[in-house]
């Protein structure tokens, strides 16, 4: 096929996408958000294991997250906020991976990981709704329902009855991840959303442990055909504890002969002033492809890496 040819095919999804994305601002509006916009550049990217972030010009990256960024302004007094970005990762490719792609984030002083969960189910459903997809899309040939009831499973719940082992009682990150995609996703979200939750101590990043039981972390991602959406938390708001983490992260990089990051000491220092609060970044190409029945992100975005 030409480039034209190419381009041509991708126009229903194209316009399945924009409807998506003005059904998100005018959904986060009539729910009292603010949308705001942060920098697309970062002299220090938030530290993971897992996330690589794309060198700019010899000290800054291109953002793998606006996070950072946007608990900065809830420490400084913001309520609700939205904001819809493209970010960037190093080293993505794939049917549902991007190295550049569209995240939606929103966050809530004053609320927990309960309340995004509340967020996303009015969230797909008015999506769905503006969309006409009154009977739910059909995504690789299984019909999906947002409007069905939406289920909640542990991680721990989800490991012994798909991979057949504890990762709360006996923590192995390596194998965590390889079971996680192989075993664990395929059979979430059919054919509703469901959240997967309460992540192990050692998968919680940026997240609070929860009080009740400080083995587990009060996160969760949501689910839908297989497919991650979202990824949402209770936010840490020690800051003592979550520049420990961060060091963990560094030295873990550095054994393992990754470049080095700079602690992002601005958030840091405003994690001092962090009331409590919860916040959630979405997918939306993955988004997308689901309510449009695409088989890959390359078909709902104008230009795939490959294009560009």
């Amino acid at each position: 096929m030409t480039e034209r040819d190419i381009l041509s095919a991708k126009r229903p999804f194209l316009e399945i996408r924009y409807r998506t994305m003005e059904g998100i601002r005018s959904f986060f509006r009539e729910e009292g958000f603010t949308e705001i916009r942060t920098p697309l550049l970062t002299t220090a990217p938030a530290p993971e294991s897992n996330i690589e972030a794309v060198p700019a010009d010899g000290r800054r990256f291109l953002i793998t997250s606006p996070e950072l960024y946007m608990k900065r302004l809830l420490a400084a007094g913001y309520d609700r906020i939205f904001q819809l970005t493209p970010v960037f990762r190093s080293g993505e490719r794939g049917r549902l991976h991007h190295p550049e792609f569209t995240l939606l984030e929103w966050y809530r002083l004053r609320s927990t990981h309960k309340d995004l969960q509340r967020d996303c189910q009015k969230l797909l459903r008015s999506l769905a709704k503006g969309l006409g997809i009154t009977q739910g899309p059909s995504y690789r040939g299984r019909r999906l329902d947002p409007a069905a009831e939406w289920r909640s499973i542990t991680v721990r719940e989800a490991f012994l009855l798909h991979a057949g082992w504890d990762p709360v009682a006996a923590p192995n990150e390596e194998r965590f991840d390889q079971d996680l995609v192989e075993k664990v996703e395929p059979g979430l979200g059919f054919p509703s959303p469901c959240f997967l939750e309460e992540y192990p101590a050692n998968q919680a990043a940026l997240a609070r442990l929860k009080e009740s039981d400080p083995t587990v972390a009060e996160r969760f991602e949501l689910y839908w055909a297989g497919v991650e959406l979202a990824n949402g938390f209770t936010e840490l708001t020690d800051a003592a504890e979550q520049r420990a983490r961060f060091n963990m992260v560094l030295e873990n990089r550095r054994r393992a002969g990754l470049p080095p990051y700079p602690l992002p000491e601005a958030f840091l220092e405003s994690v001092e002033h962090l009331p409590p609060c919860a916040g959630i970044a979405l997918g939306v190409d993955r988004l997308v492809m689901l309510f449009s029945g695409a088989d890959s992100i390359d078909q709902v975005v104008a230009f795939h890496p490959e294009l560009a």
